[in-house]
């Protein structure tokens, strides 16, 4: 209500981990029905996000795969390959971009969240130039919970955190996601590998087969469940007020 914007990005998990996606068992197999657990999450978050974000355009990157035409391996590629316009036009432009994708790439590795995690801080920090509370940015990555590049990560959630931003990781399959329960730091805060303190928590991880039987709403309800505290905690901390601010008039 008081015009602060809210920036949807989405960072989809290309890893060999997830296996071949002509597989059946790979966590992007897509089958008969269409549906795999990727899509499911894109879906059942998405629609309940779009409603917050003004434009409706939402940058999704992949990570961990090799791309065209090179096959050079990339942590942040845009899944419809237009590095100079990211945006898919609402969830079903992400989900178009992702089904077109899957096809383009060879899923690879390492694993590395850092990159993904810079790049939305770098647009988090330059929206810092302005004074209001008018910009905050929610990064969703939805990953099989694999990861490479752990003090990285740490490194730049501990960095991202001084910064208008909130990092969602859905975790879809069931490996062991131990690392991913210790990025979310609700047992006690995240540090960066120098010992610095994260100033507040800002990564909330939700593992998906949890809700598999659940209403779909369960899940988008537990995946958002901590972004509004986040955002007023951030904006509260340094003192700015949304562009109209409602308690003025």
């Amino acid at each position: 209500m008081g015009g602060c914007q809210m920036n949807f990005v989405v960072g989809i998990d290309f890893t060999g981990s997830n296996g071949d996606p002509r597989s059946p068992n790979s966590l992007h197999f897509i089958s008969p029905n269409g549906v795999n657990e990727y899509l499911h999450a894109i879906w059942s978050v998405g629609l309940v996000i779009q409603d917050y974000d003004a434009d409706k355009m939402f940058p999704a990157f992949g990570f961990g795969a090799q791309i065209p035409p090179t096959g050079q391996v990339s942590h942040e590629f845009p899944i419809n390959f237009n590095p100079s316009n990211p945006y898919c036009a609402g969830v079903e432009g992400i989900v178009d971009a992702y089904r077109s994708c899957l096809p383009q790439v060879k899923l690879y590795g390492p694993t590395n969240f850092s990159p993904i995690i810079n790049h939305v801080a770098a647009f988090a920090a330059a929206a810092t130039q302005q004074k209001t509370a008018s910009q905050y940015f929610v990064l969703l990555i939805i990953t099989d919970g694999v990861i490479t590049d752990l003090d990285q990560t740490r490194h730049a959630i501990v960095n991202a955190a001084k910064l208008p931003m909130s990092i969602i990781i859905i975790g879809v399959g069931g490996a062991d996601f131990s690392a991913m329960e210790f990025l979310d730091g609700d047992n006690g805060g995240l540090r960066s590998p120098t010992g610095e303190m994260a100033i507040r928590d800002i990564v909330q991880f939700v593992p998906f087969r949890k809700f598999a039987q659940a209403p779909k709403e369960a899940l988008a309800q537990s995946v958002l469940a901590e972004v509004p505290q986040q955002v007023v905690s951030y904006f509260s901390m340094y003192k700015l007020k949304p562009p109209n601010d409602p308690a003025a008039n």
